[in-house]
């Protein structure tokens, strides 16, 4: 790569990390160019010299991995493993390196994807792209209509009101809900403000990909299933370079 580019779509577009990873390790002191502790937004090449926890990182081609993993409760969505015991990479011990595309809370359950392709990474993670996921969730008491309806319609939290979304009773004290937006904790968060606890929460679909494989247990994406999430990402606009 001759041509200069941002340190964190440089380390995305080689497969060490995805962006939002890269800019943390930036933010902690972590990532070293030519020998200096970089800033944001710095610009690097092929030709630079970087380090980051010191290990050299070096330009390589590897085959693109997409997995679909069933996280278990009490895994953390983290590809720092210095800091979490219970990390998503150490967890699936896959033989190269990949990271997660967003994440479910430690205390959450169910589908989750891996990969070793920044630019899908990024293109997934814009929440302006609409992207459905499908979630079951267990809360502490009986479901009523009314909960159901203020759910769909949009909840305030974190500044802001939740986006319309798909709510359905499936039991005396669950329902699935389809969002597309990814606020932290978006669901825990709706709930509480409705005076609602949430006992579980399970992922059980992202886009075109339904859980299907045991508890820790993954898979990597068919061809078409693949496909399919590029079709949907095409028109997805990229992070400024």
């Amino acid at each position: 790569m001759s041509t200069p580019v941002r340190i964190n779509k440089y380390l995305s577009e080689i497969g060490y990390c995805s962006r939002r990873e890269a800019d943390k390790m930036i933010d902690q002191g972590r990532v070293v160019v030519n020998g200096e502790v970089i800033e944001m937004g710095l610009k690097v090449t092929s030709k630079d010299i970087i380090f980051v926890d010191g290990e050299r990182i070096k330009e390589r081609k590897t085959k693109a991995v997409y997995i679909a993993f069933n996280k278990p409760v009490g895994i953390v969505c983290t590809t720092d493993t210095r800091v979490e015991k219970d990390n998503i990479i150490d967890y699936i011990n896959y033989p190269s390196r990949i990271f997660p595309i967003g994440r479910l809370d430690k205390p959450s359950e169910g589908l989750i994807f891996l990969t070793n392709d920044g630019d899908i990474v990024n293109k997934i993670l814009r929440a302006r792209n609409h992207h459905e996921k499908e979630y079951v969730v267990t809360v502490n008491r009986p479901v009523t209509d009314e909960f159901v309806r203020q759910m769909a319609a949009g909840v305030p939290i974190l500044d802001t009101v939740t986006r319309p979304c798909k709510v359905t009773q499936t039991h005396k004290k669950e329902f699935k809900i389809i969002l597309t937006q990814g606020l932290n904790r978006q669901i825990r968060r709706m709930c509480e403000f409705l005076d609602y606890r949430v006992v579980s929460l399970k992922r059980i679909r992202i886009m075109n990909v339904n859980l299907d494989v045991g508890k820790g247990k993954w898979r990597n994406l068919t061809s078409d299933e693949i496909a399919e999430i590029n079709k949907m990402v095409k028109t997805s606009t990229k992070t400024v370079d």
